[in-house]
């Protein structure tokens, strides 16, 4: 650094400057570890603008002792409806855009059963990155690196509670009490439809695989699975999710039912690599499959909100018309 830098630079950036350089090894959407999936971004743990005028039509329940939100479609139960387990991103159950999506569904024809993957300790917001924009100048674009850092290892000792050890068991008990109270749903429908977008997804992606019986409850895989190894047969008969976080390829290859992908250009937090060596084992495994790359929008963008820019509300509506249409078919 040039000696008329350190001359103008404030006192209190000293250590700032320092935090920020430490801070580009945490866990952060765009940084390397983020790459392997370890962590989630921005649109994981913030809600866009709730469209306007829109309300959520659903209401509150528990299953299994578990918070849900349920949405119905509107001739329920006089007219048959398929049952569709929605599993959300980071701001969970009370999120109105969340319920909103849900309601989209019901709308088409599904039960809709949004559960509380979280037991009520949503995911902790992230920075507001506009403040660079309004605070342009040195100083504070620091004190915005800073106080991202701070909300990524925030982030990852939430993440650090919402394992799935503590998520699969919540899901099993919801799934167990949907066959009880909503059993005629599910029969209509053949089976449960799964959704899942960002946090979400990826126990979409376990939930219609195949797993020796205690990675299906969330442990740790047998060091051997030799004979006598119970298998977990999967719990959904067709899935489609959106923009995953934290999922690996074998999260994919374990995958036994119709699946469905819309996934982000360069994403850092559902990278190419781990998408390709999915999209290679559902081939080799014949998985029916189709995944659809969008580009020009942000990791999220699925997800109901408002947003400005018109390509990413077009690709938002295309993206569940896709999802929609996929689970409408098998």
């Amino acid at each position: 650094m040039a000696d008329e830098d350190v001359a103008t630079r404030a006192p209190e950036s000293d250590i700032n400057i320092q935090t920020v350089e430490n801070a580009e090894q945490s866990v952060f959407a765009g940084d390397s570890k983020a790459q392997e999936g370890a962590s989630m971004g921005e649109h994981c743990v913030t809600d866009r603008p709730t469209p306007a005028g829109e309300i959520p039509t659903g209401e509150m329940s528990k299953l299994g002792g578990v918070d849900v939100y349920v949405s119905k479609p509107s001739n329920y139960p006089h007219s048959p409806s398929k049952f569709l387990l929605l599993l959300t991103g980071g701001t969970g159950l009370k999120s109105a855009n969340n319920q909103l999506q849900a309601d989209k569904y019901a709308s088409e024809g599904f039960l809709v059963v949004m559960p509380d993957q979280f037991e009520g300790d949503t995911a902790p917001n992230s920075v507001n990155a506009t403040l660079v924009e309004e605070h342009p100048s040195f100083i504070e674009q620091v004190k915005l690196r800073v106080a991202e850092a701070a909300k990524s290892f925030t982030i990852d000792m939430w993440l650090a509670k919402h394992t799935p050890e503590k998520v699969l068991p919540l899901l099993h008990k919801v799934i167990e009490g949907a066959k009880e109270e909503f059993a005629d749903a599910i029969a209509n429908g053949g089976g449960i439809y799964g959704v899942g977008y960002c946090f979400g997804a990826k126990y979409i992606l376990i939930l219609a695989g195949e797993h020796p019986d205690t990675v299906a409850w969330g442990q740790v895989a047998p060091k051997d699975e030799e004979e006598g190894v119970v298998k977990h047969a999967p719990v959904i008969k067709a899935g489609a999710i959106a923009h995953g976080t934290m999922v690996m390829k074998e999260d994919i290859e374990a995958v036994k039912v119709p699946m469905y992908m819309a996934c982000v250009e360069d994403d850092p937090l559902f990278s190419a690599e781990v998408v390709q060596a999915g999209r290679e084992a559902l081939e080799k495994n014949g998985v029916e499959h189709e995944i659809q790359t969008y580009s020009g929008v942000p990791h999220g963008f699925a997800v109901l909100g408002d947003y400005e820019d018109r390509k990413i509300k077009e690709s938002q509506s295309q993206a569940f018309g896709q999802m929609l249409g996929w689970i409408q078919g098998h």
